[in-house]
């Protein structure tokens, strides 16, 4: 934070798709026009910018962080962020629990405080080009049998693999293992004595997984070419420019391209597939957050500005008049918000309600990312074995959870 005269100067970086800057950069620069004046500058950068840069490294160069929840551990772990609580207003945060919707604020949520003020909502839902299907399916039964006679593609690039997998599991109905952002160390040294397959040390119910590795693998031997190597954004871009997607089970929403004024064919986002209709769909929450690293210095303007992008008000018109996708309950029920985006927030609500929140332990977003590659490697085997790929896994797993213990005691980084 800078000095400016009248004003204190803050820092902010965030992601560089219209979803994730242009609501933040207009609302910094109407802030006097809007009656919450700040000075407040922000950067983007991709979003694989946040994979590969400590967020301790980052936490030393911007005052506020547009984050996801996974990243948590590693923050926490090593001192970067501050606790919201306290420092900002305790009826701001009731009413963000109140009225978030799904488990948004909880996923910032970790030993007693929150980490980040819960600012876009998303999560893993289907996207569908009616105009090339005639039903969208509702089971992963109906899904198998679509991609027989329809393309039917999945997000597999980044970790995004590791995570339908996750999904499919939520859906099945055995949630794989969570841990909170500090466990106890005890507790995984005693889980570290175990055998890398005992059921009480696994991070995956190991026949719900092994359905959802061959599931994985059937959809993917008929995905369409080259859509495996697409991240959600690409993904997305090419099923609107191009008529070989018609359908996606588990992809992260983006409210832009169901948009009424959105170029090319429209898509709509419905809710993930469930085992059988009327079943929980499974789904990987997602969205983002704003955090302020250690050393910010929050004042009175601050605390109005943020608490604005937060409101009722900037939520149900701002946010989403300017590209962003917002994280209150009452802007997802909004006539006006669900008219300008083909109903994409009523159409994915359920989905986002029982979506799953991921583990938040140091060196998780690594591991996500490394067994995203393991499922890669074994989907594109000619010999496929799921039990094999699911090996691999839980050994990644266990090394997870050492270097876990490891960066829990010393506070290092990766």
């Amino acid at each position: 934070m800078t000095s400016g005269g009248e004003h204190e100067s803050f820092r902010g970086l965030t992601w560089d798709h219209p979803r994730g800057v242009n609501a933040l950069r207009a609302a910094a620069e109407q802030a006097d026009t809007l009656g919450v004046p700040v000075s407040l500058t922000w950067d983007a950068q991709p979003l694989e910018g946040f994979e590969s840069a400590p967020i301790g490294e980052l936490a030393e160069r911007y005052e506020l962080l547009v984050i996801d929840h996974p990243h948590l551990g590693d923050a926490i772990t090593q001192g970067a962020l501050q606790p919201l609580d306290a420092v900002l207003p305790a009826s701001l945060l009731a009413d963000l629990a109140a009225n978030s919707v799904g488990p948004s604020y909880e996923s910032y949520s970790a030993e007693g405080h929150l980490w980040a003020l819960p600012l876009d909502a998303a999560t893993q839902v289907a996207a569908v080009r009616d105009d090339l299907i005639e039903h969208s399916p509702a089971t992963w039964d109906e899904v198998r049998e679509l991609s027989q006679r329809a393309p039917v593609a999945l997000s597999l690039a980044g970790p995004h693999a590791f995570l339908s997998l996750c999904s499919i599991a939520v859906s099945l109905g055995a949630e794989p293992r969570s841990l909170p952002p500090r466990p106890d160390v005890d507790a995984l040294d005693a889980l570290d004595a175990l055998d890398p397959l005992d059921p009480a040390a696994t991070l995956f119910d190991r026949e719900t997984a092994l359905v959802a590795l061959t599931l994985l693998h059937e959809l993917a031997e008929r995905a369409p070419a080259g859509s495996e190597a697409l991240n959600p954004i690409s993904l997305l871009e090419r099923m609107r420019s191009s008529d070989d997607i018609a359908y996606v089970p588990l992809v992260y929403g983006y409210v832009n391209y169901s948009a009424v004024d959105s170029p090319g064919a429209r898509l709509r986002f419905i809710d993930a597939p469930a085992a059988v209709r009327g079943g929980r769909p499974g789904s990987t929450i997602g969205g983002t957050g704003i955090a302020l690293s250690s050393r910010t210095q929050v004042t009175p303007a601050l605390v109005a500005h943020l608490s604005w992008l937060l409101s009722e008000a900037a939520q149900e018109g701002f946010i989403p008049e300017h590209d962003g996708q917002p994280s209150r309950v009452s802007a997802w029920d909004a006539d006006a918000v669900n008219a300008a985006s083909t109903d994409f927030y009523r159409g994915t609500r359920r989905t986002l309600d029982a979506s799953w929140v991921r583990p938040r332990f140091a060196g998780y977003t690594a591991f996500q990312s490394e067994a995203s590659a393991l499922i890669r490697d074994g989907l594109g085997d000619a010999g496929f074995d799921p039990a094999v790929t699911l090996a691999r896994l839980e050994t990644a797993y266990r090394a997870a959870l050492a270097s876990a213990a490891h960066l829990t005691k010393t506070g290092a980084t990766l």
